[in-house]
């Protein structure tokens, strides 16, 4: 198809005019960002090779999970322009960290204080967003974040902002809240007022002390609206997932670095858990921690019903040096995770393997590029599908 030209309209039509539910999810890690943006840009490409130059990613996907600068990515997606089409294309998104990362993350900082004010962010984001509230996303959401008051997750869900307008609150709100990463940047107060009067306050830090891996959250707020018999979902039943296409974007890891041994954690005080080096291990942990167990649960479900090519993971889990780090924000560092995303394009297709719990590339798997244009298409021809049907629907 010629791609200045797109037959199909911007509207997605729901699961029920099609085959398959689908789903991205995108990973927390700050200045990472860069990575998922990369191999975005590339599907949305590929996207638009098929449909037209107009294809943006928020017009294949029923629901987007991001936490933390995957929460970033996520509303600028899929906030709205003036013209109703996405804020940003894929490909401006590396464009955007380039450009703001540095002046999110000046290399200055307090041992006593978070290690950023956030100053900047919250401006760039307001500006950016606007007074763009949840609903308003071109696609299903969802976004968590973590209450420190309440010691819970917070979960931002479309679907849930729909019911409770309490909940329906501004994106650039959220998005500050899921990035204010524990001695990173400053835990974020707002209070959001419903249409019928109920007010809400939120005292959040990073979705990624919850999960930063957000695959799991966005597949279960799908599956409630199938519990709940949502017409949009009729007939898909709850434990349909030969019906799921989910795409899982990492954001790297230095997993494989070893960069902690035993024999040094049993040393750690408080001041050890929260600072060595230039790195957190405490975060370390737990963000890995949870994001492993995120892909670890839903390969074993895949693979259980027979659906392990539904689930594509890309994850790059042999980053070392600067290019691991969530803040090291200069322009060589952010040039070298540029890097990385393309190099990942390159690597084989992997999953984890569930006796060792390691990640390993798939036999005749191909590389994730290959992987990324097979998936575009089915993307292309589901949408297409649920057009067609909604047409003769309606007729």
């Amino acid at each position: 198809m010629d791609r200045t030209t797109s037959s199909l309209p911007q509207i997605q039509r729901p699961p029920t005019y099609g085959n398959l539910i689908t789903v991205l999810s995108i990973d927390g890690g700050g200045i990472r960002g860069i990575i998922p943006g990369t191999i975005l840009a590339f599907l949305e490409s590929q996207l638009q090779e098929l449909d037209g130059e107009d294809a943006r990613i928020a017009d294949y996907f029923d629901v987007i999970g991001g936490t933390s600068t995957g929460g970033l990515v996520t509303a600028m997606l899929t906030a709205p322009n003036e013209n109703n089409r996405p804020l940003f294309a894929a490909q401006d998104v590396t464009a955007f960290y380039l450009d703001n990362c540095p002046k999110i993350f000046p290399q200055m900082w307090s041992v006593f204080r978070p290690k950023y004010n956030g100053k900047y962010l919250h401006g760039i984001l307001r500006e950016k967003l606007g007074e763009t509230r949840l609903h308003q996303a071109l696609t299903n959401v969802v976004i968590p974040t973590f209450d420190v008051k309440q010691l819970q997750p917070i979960i931002f869900s479309s679907f849930e902002a729909k019911t409770t307008s309490a909940m329906d609150a501004r994106l650039s709100d959220i998005c500050i809240a899921t990035s204010a990463a524990p001695t990173y940047l400053p835990a974020y107060y707002f209070k959001n007022e419903g249409e019928d009067g109920d007010v809400r306050e939120f005292n959040l830090i990073d979705g990624g002390v919850a999960a930063n891996n957000p695959a799991l959250i966005a597949i279960r707020e799908l599956t409630k609206r199938v519990f709940g018999e949502n017409p949009d979902f009729f007939p898909i039943k709850p434990m349909d997932y030969c019906r799921f296409l989910v795409i899982s974007l990492g954001t790297g890891s230095p997993k494989k670095e070893m960069k902690y041994s035993a024999k040094m954690a049993a040393k750690w005080g408080v001041m050890g858990w929260l600072l060595n080096g230039s790195s957190t291990p405490l975060v370390d942990v737990f963000t890995q921690a949870g994001a492993d167990m995120v892909d670890f649960h839903i390969a074993v479900v895949f693979q259980a019903l027979k659906s392990e090519s539904n689930y594509l993971r890309i994850q790059d889990d042999t980053l070392t040096g600067a290019v691991a780090s969530v803040d090291i924000a200069t322009k060589k560092n952010l040039e070298n995770l540029v890097k990385v995303g393309e190099e990942l394009l390159k690597k084989p297709v992997s999953r984890i393997n569930l006796e060792t719990g390691l990640s390993e590339p798939v036999a005749n798997g191909g590389i994730n590029e290959e992987a990324l244009k097979k998936f575009a298409k089915l993307l292309s021809d589901e949408r297409k599908l649920r057009q067609e049907r909604s047409l003769n629907t309606k007729t």
